[in-house]
C-alpha cells in the first residue's frame, strides 16, 4: 500500500483528501501544515507528497523547495488556488512534479497520483530485467542478445515503461503524461515516432515487441515465434 502525505491547512478539504485516498486502497498521512509534515516524514516512509500552497507558516513553494534541497526526491503533487501561469512556472522551478488548480476533480487527482506514482517506481528500481533484456535507467542502456545500445531518454523511458508492465495496455494519453509531463506540451505523433524508433531499433529482439491496440494505445507482449 502506498503511503500518501496529505498538506492542507483546510480541515474538511484534507479529510475529503484522505478519505478518497483510503477508498482507493492508498495510506494517507494528514497535515495541517509544512511543520506537521516534516515531523510525519521523520518517522514514516512516503510514497508521495500532495501539498498546498497557501497555508499557515512555510508556504508550499517554500516547503518544497526546502525538501529538494535536502535531497527528498519523493514526488509532489501540488494542490492549490494558485493558478496564474507564474504560479505554476514557480511550482515546478522549486522541484513539483505535477499542479493542480481547485476546484479539482477527485478522479483526476487520483490519475495524477498514479501516473506519479508509476513514474517513481520506473526510477527508483534503476534496472529492469525482461528474459534476455536488461534496461539499466542509470546509463539508458539496453541489453540483449544483440548486444548493447545507449537509447534517447525519451525512448528509454518508454521501454522501460512498457516492460515493467508486460502485457498492459497503456493509452496514448497516460504515456505522455507519464514520459514527457504536464510541463511539456508534445503532439501524439511525437509518440508515434519514438515508438517506430523503438520497434526498428529492437527489430531482432527475441523476448518482446510492441504492439499497437487501435483506438486504445500501446502495449509491450513476449515475443511468439512463428
Amino acid at each position: 500500500m502506498f503511503h500518501i502525505l496529505v498538506v492542507e491547512d483546510d480541515r474538511d478539504l484534507r479529510e475529503l483528501f484522505c478519505r478518497t485516498l483510503q477508498k482507493n486502497q492508498y495510506q494517507p498521512y494528514p497535515a495541517k501544515d509544512a511543520d506537521e509534515a516534516l515531523e510525519i516524514l521523520d518517522k514514516e516512509y512516503i510514497d508521495l507528497i500532495v501539498t498546498d500552497i497557501i497555508m499557515p507558516g512555510t508556504d508550499g513553494f517554500t516547503f518544497v523547495k526546502e525538501l529538494r534541497e535536502c535531497r527528498i526526491e519523493t514526488p509532489v503533487l501540488i494542490i492549490t488556488a494558485k493558478g496564474e501561469l507564474s504560479d505554476k512556472k514557480k511550482g515546478f522551478t522549486v522541484g513539483a512534479d505535477d499542479y493542480m488548480v481547485k476546484p479539482i476533480h477527485l478522479d483526476e487527482m487520483l490519475l495524477r497520483i498514479q501516473a506519479l506514482l508509476r513514474r517513481s517506481k520506473s526510477i527508483s528500481e534503476k534496472k529492469l530485467t525482461y528474459f534476455h533484456t536488461t534496461l539499466e535507467y542509470q546509463t539508458w542502456t539496453v541489453t540483449d542478445d544483440n548486444g548493447s545500445q545507449i537509447l534517447p531518454q525519451k525512448e528509454f523511458l518508454l521501454l522501460y515503461k512498457l516492460l515493467s508492465y508486460p502485457g498492459q495496455i497503456f493509452t496514448r494519453q497516460q504515456i505522455l503524461d507519464d514520459i514527457w509531463g504536464i510541463e511539456d506540451y508534445v503532439d501524439s505523433h511525437t509518440l508515434d515516432v519514438h515508438m517506430s524508433r523503438l520497434r526498428e531499433r529492437f527489430k531482432h529482439n527475441r523476448d518482446f515487441r510492441i504492439e499497437t491496440i487501435r483506438g486504445l494505445g500501446y502495449r509491450a507482449v513476449q515475443y511468439e515465434k512463428k
